[in-house]
């Protein structure tokens, strides 16, 4: 049995494993979730990944691990987690400031939620579901509750009258970050709020990327104009103290593997190339180098961003972006890069063709622009 604890000032937003080995957090992305998994073989067990295979981007990534009744819901465009879902509640044990609610040793009945964290407003009934959702900030508990129970509920979950002095027990349980609007259920809010930012307890020094500018010229593309934030500490205060850093570099085409390495630190993996699969229509294909040479990569998953390298000169000459698409061959390894690049239409051209007139993002579809770029 799993023992979650609250970890959280005023409302719940994580999970903790007894061990304290690893932790899931509201705002996480979703690669450091599968790392945490990846960590934990033999552990954790039966792990599901679940998306749409025809719309990714409208439907909700979801991790199941149904050995622990837990299901971690994450954004798809921003692939942050936004809902932490507990299904199965025989699974897990629960605790809020120290004390369990939930265990085998304690029910989590209606009379349980209620002294565990104080009256509340009425809940929400769902006729269709057939539940009764208990929100409080940052928290929504789910009642079984039959139809016929449903117009005496307007003093709260408390005065229901059960037959045999039985009352219902929580059945699920949604985790997630903000408010509950007025008639709303955990679902609800989840499905239309954006997950909260990326939580500092998760930037283990890395450097991460808010969105990249391309920089062109009228003709011609020069570069990458990046925002980034890393963690870093207040002036004033100590170092215990860490803050959201944020700071802009540019990195363009040309540019030396030092200028890189000055701009955005060293690289998570720098892969060589093992072969040029282009070189068999150069004219001098027969012919040896005499000094072995291969283009080299800076992989940065963080970032979303592989730069390529030339062997001779060792000056950037490509930039690969990653959407981090579900279904893709490396999906995962990378975090999504949120480019902006706009192409206007050239007001000086006299060619009667089309003109581009296109901004391509992360998330836009091929069959979108394809007839804009003709």
């Amino acid at each position: 049995m799993r023992n979650i604890i609250r970890n959280v000032r005023q409302a719940f937003s994580s999970l903790k494993t007894p061990s304290f080995k690893y932790t899931y957090v509201t705002g996480m992305h979703f690669s450091q979730s599968v790392s945490i998994i990846q960590s934990q073989v033999g552990v954790i067990r039966g792990v599901q990944v679940l998306y749409s295979d025809t719309n990714p981007l409208d439907v909700d990534l979801v991790i199941n691990l149904p050995h622990d009744g837990i299901r971690l819901i994450f954004d798809p465009v921003v692939q942050r987690l936004k809902i932490i879902e507990i299904y199965n509640m025989k699974l897990v044990k629960l605790k809020y400031c120290g004390l369990p609610f939930n265990s085998p040793e304690v029910l989590p009945s209606i009379e349980q939620i209620e002294h565990s964290f104080g009256a509340t407003h009425p809940g929400v009934y769902d006729s269709e579901k057939q539940v009764f959702v208990l929100n409080f900030r940052g928290l929504s508990f789910y009642f079984p509750i039959d139809s016929k129970f449903q117009p005496g509920y307007a003093h709260g979950l408390g005065s229901l009258q059960f037959p045999n002095g039985t009352s219902p027990l929580v059945a699920k349980t949604a985790i997630y970050v903000g408010n509950m609007p007025a008639g709303g259920s955990g679902e609800e809010h989840g499905s239309k709020t954006p997950p909260p930012p990326l939580p500092l307890v998760c930037y283990h020094n890395n450097l991460y990327l808010e969105k990249a500018d391309i920089i062109r010229d009228k003709t011609r593309t020069r570069g990458l104009r990046l925002h980034l934030f890393t963690e870093g500490s207040c002036g004033t205060r100590a170092l215990l103290e860490p803050k959201k850093r944020c700071l802009t570099k540019e990195v363009l085409f040309g540019d030396t593997c030092e200028d890189v390495l000055s701009a955005l630190g060293a690289p998570s993996r720098v892969f060589y190339k093992a072969e040029d699969k282009m070189r068999i229509h150069s004219p001098h294909a027969h012919k040896r180098d005499k000094i072995r040479r291969s283009d080299f990569f800076y992989n940065y998953f963080t970032l979303g961003l592989d730069i390529l390298f030339n062997a001779k000169t060792q000056c950037i000459k490509k930039f690969v972006l990653h959407t981090n698409y579900p279904g893709h061959y490396n999906f995962n390894m990378y975090h999504r890069c949120e480019f902006s690049l706009t192409l206007p239409p050239e007001n000086n051209s006299t060619e009667s063709g089309k003109l581009i007139d296109v901004s391509p993002s992360p998330v836009t579809k091929y069959e979108d622009e394809n007839g804009k770029v003709r």
